[in-house]
């Protein structure tokens, strides 16, 4: 427990604010993960509150795509069995000024035991209809277009 106090304090107190000062802009990756009964992915971090798609940062030298398919495997140990397809870039700028987050969308893959992580809480997947309380927004919203409920605002 001590272990995933430091972790947090640590990454919100350290990590994040370095990248937003070193960086003048950041690109991520989330990725929509429908089981074949349509149900979607969702993580629950340990540093932050509410239910997200899996994703985070591409690192220098590193493909988007390939920064996709290693945060799924990181956080919910998905083996992608096809190359994921883009939906959209979309601008965080209102909760991380000059950042930017690339969604992919993947039906074909395969599940691995997950491993519990400093990182990762849970990683479930939900009915689209039925998201679970403390989903966020940015969240919600992807969800909607990609299964055409909503038009694609390009803003997180």
């Amino acid at each position: 427990m001590i272990k995933k106090f430091a972790y947090k304090a640590a990454s919100r107190l350290l990590l994040q604010p370095f990248y937003r000062q070193t960086r003048g802009m950041t690109l991520g990756t989330r990725s929509l993960v429908f089981s074949p009964q349509g149900q979607v992915l969702l993580v629950r971090h340990t540093y932050a509150p509410g239910w997200l798609l899996p994703g985070g940062g591409v690192e220098r030298g590193e493909n988007i795509a390939a920064a996709a398919i290693r945060e799924l495997r990181e956080e919910a140990s998905i083996i992608a069995e096809e190359e994921p397809q883009l939906m959209g870039l979309f601008l965080n700028d209102w909760q991380f000024p000059g950042d930017h987050v690339a969604v992919f969308v993947l039906r074909r893959f395969r599940q691995e035991a997950l491993v519990p992580s400093l990182e990762i809480a849970e990683a479930r997947f939900f009915d689209a209809d039925q998201l679970p309380d403390g989903t966020t927004g940015g969240t919600r919203r992807r969800i909607a277009e990609v299964l055409g409920a909503e038009r694609n605002s390009w803003d997180w």
